[in-house]
């Protein structure tokens, strides 16, 4: 038997005979089980009035919804992506590099605008429909939430906006210390750190969402 159906089962038999929620978890954190696994375990039963415990959906793998939520996390990489290089762009023109032959380097930062703008053309009116609509299917749905995809593809931009906050972070120290701290610099680094930010943000929310409804 494994640790989950061990855990199903103790919570199982306990609600069977009426007793509290709380406590059922209270006695399994003083026997030395893990918070995260007694949360995610009694997450499996719904907290409805019925005579015998009521199972929730547990997580699943769907090949539409798969597609769905690649297309949709691939679109606001991009879309994100190109945003950061259009504002870079835009910095290169203010403040362009005195190393460079200016006449090169506005001709390189004019290129840099036309492809930002065609990609962000081109992705963001798909990324915002795709969110749209399956943004009403999971309010219709909650359970549409147990997506293993989109649970994995969650982790995988928190991961990534908390190793850029990192860099972005690591680099602005390093050219401090280094007497490098120009204007040009720190503008990328707002751009960055802002972008990176706002996505970190929301999918940190949405997982304490998911942590709540458990």
């Amino acid at each position: 038997m494994s640790v989950n159906e061990q855990i199903s089962g103790f919570l199982k038999a306990g609600l069977e005979q009426g007793l509290p929620r709380e406590r059922l978890k209270e006695v399994l954190r003083e026997a030395g089980w893990p918070q995260d696994q007694v949360r995610r375990a009694m997450g499996g039963f719904a907290d409805v009035a019925f005579p015998i415990p009521v199972p929730r959906p547990a997580p699943y793998l769907s090949a539409r919804e798969a597609f769905v939520y690649l297309v949709l996390f691939g679109t606001l990489y991009t879309s994100a992506v190109s945003l950061g290089s259009l504002i870079f762009a835009f910095i290169h023109q203010a403040f362009p590099d005195p190393s460079l032959d200016p006449a090169a380097a506005l001709e390189a930062a004019r290129e840099e605008i036309r492809w930002s703008i065609s990609f962000l053309v081109a992705t963001f009116p798909v990324f915002a429909f795709v969110f749209w609509t399956n943004d009403r299917a999971v309010r219709k749905d909650p359970g549409r939430r147990l997506s293993r995809v989109r649970q994995s593809l969650t982790y995988l931009s928190l991961f990534l906006g908390a190793a850029t906050l990192i860099g972005v972070v690591t680099s602005i120290v390093y050219n401090l210390l280094g007497g490098e701290l120009t204007v040009r610099f720190v503008l990328k680094v707002l751009t960055v750190g802002t972008i990176t930010g706002l996505l970190f943000g929301y999918f940190l929310r949405d997982v304490r969402k998911e942590e709540v409804a458990e």
